[in-house]
């Protein structure tokens, strides 16, 4: 059974995505990610922490599974509620998915889950997000989706991964059944580290707010998981990782879809680019959500500057 937790007293849930720290064995560049993820977690207090791939650089870790455990120590020490979903690098060398989920799951403080056997990956699950005075009730007021986006392509096309299509059948289960618990559709936000490829097309269809510097590498081939969002009617932002100097969000067909902010230092950037995390709040009983940027100098970005896209010929 998912699991659930509940809106503060004043009605608010707010979550840091922290993504792509690729730890490596500790060192100095490590140590900025940590201080980074502590000042925002001390300056923002969330209620929930994720991590959305690329926790690891496995092939650069003389240990992958110490260093999950060093890079995952600032939240679990914080005692705030976190999960990672896994990303290309995390399990490249010396470690499997499998491996690296049994060591998520030694935290007390992981809300993470290994996920349904027979579907593709491993952490596909969902926590429940349940009003403040439903008592011991678990209908949901929000739900939270955390996918394994995967690695490599293994088809011809080649590439980053695209999400099975079991996946996104088990996707549209959960999201009718969490509908039936409530009595219609429940809002949801997903969480996973390769960018759709509809990333691409909010970039060069709708306005989009914030940068982008480098290619959207998102699969080759589109399966449909963006289209199963829509057609659910729940997905109202997605949260994806992995290109690590874009940080923009445009909404597309009403999801918005958002890349969080590069939180390590051991991977390529740009210079001038601060390293930082997204912040999202979620309010009870209301359908949408508020993000904004928090950067490694403790600036708070609430407005990111707006982009419009070409017109295009016919």
């Amino acid at each position: 059974m998912a699991k659930s937790l509940r809106y503060r007293e004043d009605g608010t849930f707010k979550i840091v995505q922290f993504t792509d720290l690729h730890w490596e064995n500790g060192g100095r560049k490590d140590a900025l990610a940590r201080g980074l993820m502590e000042r925002v977690l001390d300056e923002e207090k969330p209620d929930l922490i994720v991590f959305t791939g690329d926790v690891i650089d496995s092939g650069a870790c003389d240990d992958p599974r110490r260093s999950f455990r060093q890079a995952v120590a600032a939240a679990e020490t914080s005692g705030i509620p976190w999960a990672a979903v896994f990303g290309n690098h995390d399990t490249e060398v010396g470690i499997t998915r499998e491996e690296l989920m049994a060591v998520q799951l030694e935290f007390p403080g992981s809300i993470a889950e290994h996920g349904p056997a027979g579907i593709t990956g491993v952490g596909n699950f969902t926590v429940r997000l349940c009003r403040r005075a439903s008592g011991g009730a678990t209908a949901p007021d929000k739900a939270l989706f955390f996918f394994d986006s995967g690695s490599y392509g293994t088809t011809r096309a080649g590439g980053y991964a695209a999400f099975a299509r079991n996946q996104i059948e088990w996707f549209m289960r959960q999201s009718a059944l969490l509908a039936d618990e409530s009595g219609g559709v429940v809002p949801a936000l997903a969480f996973f580290h390769i960018p759709l490829p509809e990333y691409r097309e909010a970039w060069e269809s709708v306005t989009c707010y914030g940068t982008k510097f480098e290619k959207v590498c998102a699969p080759p081939v589109n399966t449909g998981m963006f289209a199963a969002m829509v057609e659910a009617g729940n997905v109202i932002g997605t949260f994806a990782g992995h290109d690590h100097i874009n940080d923009y969000w445009g909404e597309l067909h009403g999801i918005r879809l958002c890349y969080g902010r590069q939180t390590g230092y051991n991977s390529y950037s740009r210079p001038g680019f601060a390293r930082g995390a997204r912040m999202i709040l979620l309010e009870e009983a209301k359908p949408g959500f508020r993000t904004w940027l928090r950067l490694q100098n403790g600036k708070a970005v609430h407005d990111q500057p707006g982009h419009r896209p070409a017109k295009r010929k016919n």
